[in-house]
């Protein structure tokens, strides 16, 4: 049989066949071994052979898993020298960012951008909870919108409350398999409970203490949509930790970085401090983003300290 992985537990997976039957099934022994170095060797999205264990229960065996054509993937939490499969075979990323309760920085968009343009991942940014947005809220707003569109991401308005939005998300969302992602409490469950309220998904509200979002998704897992597609739920996130790119690969998943790629006086320029880079000169002319200059700056530095 051949089937989709749906939710994965860790040692268990819960996959549907190509029929619409549904399994939980485990990991053949070895297949740990076959030349898999991150935390889960199988991740929600991948494609499988599955071998009948247990027919009356509707278990079974993982024999193979088939060629994935994308992945997006994060450090480890708990091992930082492997990679984590967040989700695999996705056609767009969403990632759902807040202003206030709580606030999504800058650095951690961009971090997730970084791993999008690499592993070839269109991303949307879902800016939720407007309906919270003060005269503040709405500067930074304005002022990152302008940042994201001029470089080519689509950036969305929307309130879960007010239902601003939705109906556009909604949209993309069809006859596609989208990952939804972002900080814990950004409002994940809620937007997916609004747009398709037959799937119940467990909500919290952010812890009043801390300012940080309380989990309620504890697997990633994926819903089959009444309109057509599929959507990766994923656990809350409170820090992406890059994996797999390294110092020199960096500036080329920055799309206005990318545009003025060979351009520099030399090859290998990381666009710091050498004479005749064409990116600082595009940041002091004001066609990149201080902002985002700023951000690569950070990212590069956690790759050079890392190694």
């Amino acid at each position: 049989m051949q089937g989709k992985v749906y939710k994965s537990t860790g040692s268990w997976y819960v996959v549907k066949t190509t029929e619409g039957e549904t399994w939980n099934a485990r990991l053949k022994g070895l297949f740990k071994l076959d030349g898999i170095t991150s935390t889960n060797p199988i991740a929600v999205g991948d494609d499988v052979d599955l071998q009948p264990e247990n027919e009356t229960e509707q278990s079974a065996i993982i024999s193979a898993i088939h060629q994935r054509h994308n992945y997006i993937n994060r450090q480890s939490p708990s091992h930082k020298m492997q990679h984590h499969i967040v989700a695999a075979n996705i056609d767009q990323s969403l990632l759902v960012v807040t202003l206030k309760e709580p606030r999504t920085s800058q650095g951690f968009i961009d971090r997730w951008l970084v791993t999008c343009e690499a592993y070839h991942v269109p991303a949307i940014l879902l800016f939720n909870k407007s309906d919270l947005y003060g005269k503040k809220e709405e500067e930074r707003f304005a002022e990152w919108k302008a940042m994201y569109e001029a470089i080519g991401y689509r950036l969305i308005r929307m309130s879960v409350h007010t239902r601003e939005g939705l109906d556009e998300v909604n949209q993309l969302l069809r006859d596609k398999i989208s990952l939804l992602s972002g900080h814990s409490g950004v409002g994940k469950s809620s937007f997916l409970n609004a747009v398709y309220p037959d799937l119940h998904l467990k909500t919290q509200n952010v812890s009043g203490w801390s300012g940080k979002g309380i989990h309620t998704t504890t697997f990633a897992e994926m819903f089959d949509l009444p309109d057509g597609g599929r959507i990766i739920d994923t656990p809350g996130m409170r820090e992406f930790g890059l994996v797999d790119i390294t110092k020199q690969e960096l500036s080329g998943y920055f799309p206005e970085m990318r545009a003025l790629s060979g351009q520099c006086q030399f090859n290998n320029c990381l666009h710091l401090g050498e004479p005749g880079c064409r990116v600082k000169e595009a940041v002091a002319a004001g066609r990149i983003s201080p902002h985002r200059y700023t951000s690569y700056c950070s990212i590069l530095d956690s790759i050079l300290s890392f190694f």
